[in-house]
C-alpha cells in the first residue's frame, strides 16, 4: 500500500510540472490548452478522491490509533486533504468557465493555478519527507497485512498511468510521455 502512495505520488508530481509549465506559458502571454488542465483535474478529482486519499486516509487512522503523534500532526493531514479538495473543484469550476468562454483574467488563472500546484507540491513533501518514512518505520507486517483486509479497493487500474488508459486520459498520458 505504501508503495502505491508512493507511485501516486510521483505521477501527481508529472502532472504538476505540466500545470507549472502551463502557468509560465500563461505568465508570458501565450495560449496554453484548458483543456489539458481540465483533463488533469478530472483525473485528480476522480482518482485521488476516491482511491489516493481514501487510502492514505485508512493508513493514517490507524497509525494515529496505535502511535502516539502529536494533534498538529493528525490535524495538519485531515486539514490538507479537505484543502486540497476545495482547492481542486475551485479550480475545476475556474477552468469550467474558461472552456465555456467567460471572461476570466489571465492574472485570476495563474493565482489559481499557481496556488494549487504550491498546495499539492508542499502537502506531497510533507507526506514523504516526514508522515510516510514515521509509517513505514513503525507499522509492522501484521498491520500492514489488516490494513490491506481493510481496503475496499484491492483492484483497481489507474486509468492515466494504469496498463488500460482510459479514453478520457489518452491525450494527457501522450503529453506525460512526451516529457
Amino acid at each position: 500500500m505504501l508503495e502505491t502512495i508512493h507511485n501516486d505520488h510521483r505521477n501527481i508530481n508529472q502532472l504538476l510540472r505540466i500545470l507549472r509549465k502551463k502557468i509560465n506559458l500563461l505568465e508570458n502571454d501565450e495560449k496554453i490548452d484548458y483543456r489539458l488542465i481540465k483533463v488533469i483535474i478530472s483525473y485528480l478529482r476522480n482518482y485521488s478522491d476516491k482511491y489516493h486519499h481514501p487510502m492514505e486516509d485508512l493508513i493514517y487512522a490507524y497509525y494515529l490509533k496505535y502511535r502516539v503523534v502529536p494533534d498538529e500532526v493528525a490535524n495538519r493531514l485531515s486539514r490538507e486533504h479537505k484543502q486540497i479538495k476545495e482547492a481542486t473543484v475551485d479550480l475545476d469550476e475556474l477552468v469550467e468557465m474558461v472552456l465555456l468562454d467567460a471572461i476570466v483574467p489571465k492574472e485570476l488563472c495563474i493565482e489559481k493555478l499557481s496556488t494549487f500546484v504550491e498546495m499539492q507540491a508542499v502537502h506531497l513533501m510533507y507526506e514523504e519527507s516526514q508522515i510516510l518514512p514515521a509509517i513505514r518505520d513503525s507499522l509492522s507486517a501484521d498491520d500492514w497485512m489488516n490494513l490491506q483486509q481493510q481496503w475496499q479497493h484491492s483492484h483497481y487500474d489507474d486509468p492515466l498511468f494504469g496498463d488500460n488508459i482510459s479514453e478520457e486520459y489518452k491525450a494527457l498520458a501522450e503529453r506525460i510521455n512526451q516529457g
